[in-house]
């Protein structure tokens, strides 16, 4: 069974510096229907203001994926790290027994453009950690590259959770396959362009949810971003 979540169909919340669609439930956004996808809780697509961002603030027990697609992430967070996360970049925080941190657009004239996803741990009170990886446009064209999973397989950054997210350039007559084993769960979340997903047509924001299948089929691409999620029930 495959779902479509249209991108004006998301909630949706301004404030100001920060523009924020919520692919699921999310702070004063809440819909029943949408409370998460299997282990994956969290897809918001934020737009930070020039000169603005995320005061300091905590988590627990969850994994969190930063995926810039413009701009810049400026990161500081309470166990040393201050580092940027540019397009192109993966970053992974497991805030395990507890987190603090803070995310910020420095930049005096451009919007900062990410996706900040979160994932279910497998484990909790774990020691906190962080990871970024880069992953050139060249790794992803034409199909899916493994960016984060369980294992840290090829490369990625390594979640502690039950799941795996790739990362894909589609265009023209470009496309990609991902199996899933019985009993998984998919999402698919188009970042920009147009995608065919199991033969229905996505744009720019759109996702598809998927259950009961065995294939996840991607194509006729244009200009196409997608990340693609394997997950747990």
């Amino acid at each position: 069974m495959l779902q479509i979540r249209r991108s004006d169909a998301r909630g949706y919340a301004d404030h100001g510096w920060l523009k924020s669609f919520h692919s699921f439930s999310f702070a004063e956004y809440f819909d029943p229907a949408w409370m998460g996808w299997g282990n994956l809780r969290v897809i918001n697509e934020d737009r930070i203001a020039p000169g603005t961002g995320f005061g300091t603030h905590g988590h627990r027990d969850m994994e969190i994926i930063s995926y810039v697609l413009q701009g810049n992430l400026a990161h500081k967070d309470s166990m040393g790290n201050v580092k940027g996360i540019p397009p192109g970049d993966v970053q992974r925080m497991s805030a395990g027994s507890g987190v603090r941190h803070s995310e910020f657009n420095h930049a005096p004239n451009s919007t900062t453009h990410f996706l900040q996803i979160w994932i279910e741990p497998n484990v909790s009170g774990i020691e906190p950690s962080y990871e970024q990886k880069s992953f050139a446009d060249a790794e992803k064209r034409g199909r899916l590259r493994l960016v984060a999973s369980g294992s840290g397989a090829d490369g990625s950054v390594k979640i502690h959770a039950d799941a795996a997210m790739y990362a894909g350039l589609l265009d023209g007559q470009e496309s990609a396959e991902l199996a899933l084993e019985p009993g998984r769960k998919a999402y698919v979340h188009l970042v920009r362009g147009a995608l065919e997903v199991n033969g229905q047509r996505l744009q720019g924001g759109d996702a598809a949810a998927l259950t009961g299948e065995n294939l996840v089929r991607l194509g006729n691409g244009e200009d196409a971003e997608v990340l693609v999620f394997d997950l747990a029930a």
